[in-house]
């Protein structure tokens, strides 16, 4: 704040701001709880099923609610490319291009003691994806029980095999896992599942203990504590003359 001198008023209004933000932040972190409570409930009442194929489909056919399934979920038709090898629940193949760009950067120099400004053309060069195609099965099977393709999430697709036709052209490809295990946290009702969240190799205990941590009250007190840091140093940095104005006018 350079040479800027804090005024006793200015202290004081700062204590303020800073107890009046920790009331609100209170309430609201009240709210925060409250829910967060109320999810934890959903989950220690919510079924678990592991790998039980029957309970599984009883649960849907009698509209039994919330529940953590644990199992194998698997593409029935698999997909791939023949230059690759494997097979994938979803594959995609990304055509790229070396091209060649330019841009004008700005750059300085000192000369004779002085330091000059000037601009410069840039030549860089990329890989830019042209062209792509893709391929997804389109029946998966969870604990042995068929849903269409896209009612569970396969874990997200990561890089398989990157093949040069030449210096400038090349293929990229990216796919899902054909099968995988893991807990699908959903509702079993009207013969199916209704919302699909499914935690990628990670057994029942371990997704509850996930889901019931309280990273929302964290993050939630992490900004709220910058929020008021930032107001605080805002205030000292407004023009506070109307302060002492005031406060010589009777503010005593």
């Amino acid at each position: 704040m350079g040479d800027r001198i804090v005024t006793k008023r200015e202290i004081l209004l700062s204590i303020a701001i800073v107890c009046i933000m920790l009331l609100f932040g209170f309430l609201i972190a009240d709210a925060i709880n409250d829910s967060v409570m109320e999810k934890h409930q959903e989950y220690n009442t919510a079924l678990q099923i592991n790998a039980d194929k029957e309970l599984f489909e009883y649960g849907m056919r009698t509209n039994i609610g919330n529940a953590f399934v644990y199992g194998e979920l698997k593409a029935v038709d698999p997909v791939g490319y023949e230059e690759v090898e494997g097979q994938y629940s979803y594959i995609k193949k990304v055509k790229e291009k070396y091209t060649k760009h330019t841009r004008v950067v700005t750059k300085t120099r000192t000369v004779n003691g002085k330091t000059q400004t000037y601009t410069e053309t840039e030549t860089y060069w990329t890989w830019d994806e042209v062209d792509k195609w893709s391929k997804c099965s389109t029946k998966i099977t969870f604990v042995d029980v068929e849903f269409d393709y896209g009612t569970i999430d396969f874990p997200s697709s990561s890089h398989i095999k990157t093949i040069k036709e030449s210096s400038k052209i090349r293929y990229v490809y990216y796919g899902a896992p054909a099968q995988c295990t893991g807990t699908l946290y959903t509702e079993l009702k009207d013969g199916t599942i209704n919302g699909a969240n499914f935690h990628w190799n990670s057994t029942i205990e371990e997704t509850i203990q996930s889901l019931e941590s309280n990273w929302e009250l964290v993050l939630f007190w992490i900004g709220w504590v910058l929020l008021t840091g930032g107001a605080v140093v805002g205030f000292y940095y407004i023009d506070n003359r109307w302060l002492e104005d005031k406060w010589s006018h009777g503010w005593r």
